[in-house]
């Protein structure tokens, strides 16, 4: 009796630790890094990519056409990757990695040469309601190879250093009320301690990075004046790191138009790209505090060029036409 009350209290500790480990490594790992190799054909060591969100509805919607003239585009400016900002699958995610969606959204959309670069993507809000899993699995990968996709993770291409951050967890409204969906939420455990060392590892690849350019992507705006509006919950925990440590962009899409607002508080540039298949024509909110640059209510996309001295940012509508350009330089020896 007493040998297997003493295996049942030692089967009792060792799940407690296996549980525990697993809290861990789910709710605080280090971002994981991906070193996107310097394109030798560009001697000047400049960087360029698309950014596109709001898109997977198997090509319904002008999907079809947004992805033509990203290949268009993408051509021209010899991207090096793509980075989708989120809600990758309508309306419910995938709801497993056998899910047709994947390639009927996905692969037989994006078929452009200038496209079969590797695609970095973060989790929307609609993918949260599907199985979460899936869309994070490598076994996608396997499927098509463009595909890499991280509740959030890091990307580093030398000139610029772009961090992906799961922004879902953060909106309060998916909570308490979920409008009658289902959201995965497995792999968060604890929403409060996965959001704190969420931002604990922001932070500290802020402070530590020495890239030119310092990005961040995540699905929901921090400004916007589209549908959804600001973020009060990014507001209060994620900008206050953004300004701190000098983040020069916030990509972000949700509200399914293009947007580009100033920060009055610092230099960061918002940049909503979240009109890659559905708009929502004349859903325009106020904007506090100004710094509205552009907003566009249609269809269309981002393109980013990245020298050492300067940042080119350009939006375009569903037929490849140019909305709006920004241009940013850079002080090559910054002041101590």
């Amino acid at each position: 009796m007493a040998v297997l009350l003493k295996k049942s209290i030692a089967f009792c500790l060792l799940s407690a630790i296996a549980f525990v480990l697993c809290f861990f490594h789910t709710s605080h790992a280090k971002l994981q890094r991906f070193d996107h190799p310097s394109d030798p054909t560009k001697s000047n060591g400049s960087v360029s990519f698309l950014v596109v969100g709001d898109w997977g509805r198997r090509g319904e919607f002008n999907q079809s056409q947004v992805a033509y003239q990203m290949g268009r585009i993408g051509e021209k400016l010899d991207i090096n990757f793509v980075v989708s900002t989120g809600d990758n699958f309508y309306d419910n995610g995938l709801s497993s990695v056998q899910d047709t969606a994947f390639v009927e959204s996905f692969t037989k959309i994006y078929t452009a040469k200038s496209l079969q670069k590797l695609w970095y993507s973060v989790l929307g809000n609609h993918d949260y309601r599907g199985n979460v899993e899936a869309q994070l699995s490598p076994l996608l990968r396997k499927i098509d190879s463009r595909w890499i996709c991280l509740r959030s993770f890091i990307v580093n291409s030398e000139l610029a250093e772009i961090i992906f951050v799961d922004t879902t967890p953060f909106v309060n409204g998916y909570f308490p009320d979920t409008e009658g969906h289902t959201y995965d939420w497995r792999g968060i455990q604890s929403r409060k301690g996965y959001i704190a060392n969420l931002l604990k590892d922001v932070e500290s690849a802020l402070e530590k990075s020495t890239a030119r350019w310092k990005i961040v992507v995540g699905h929901h705006a921090i400004r916007s004046v589209g549908h959804h509006g600001d973020t009060k919950e990014l507001e209060k925990r994620l900008l206050p790191i953004l300004q701190a440590n000098n983040v020069d962009f916030y990509m972000n899409g949700h509200d399914h138009c293009l947007e580009h607002i100033s920060d009055n508080d610092s230099g960061i540039q918002f940049l909503t790209s979240g009109a890659g298949s559905k708009a929502w024509r004349g859903d325009i909110k106020g904007l506090n505090g100004g710094g509205l640059n552009f907003f566009y209510d249609g269809q269309g996309f981002m393109s980013v060029q990245l020298t050492e001295k300067d940042a080119k940012i350009v939006f375009y509508d569903v037929f490849g036409n140019v909305l709006h350009r920004w241009r940013t330089m850079k002080q090559l020896h910054q002041s101590i």
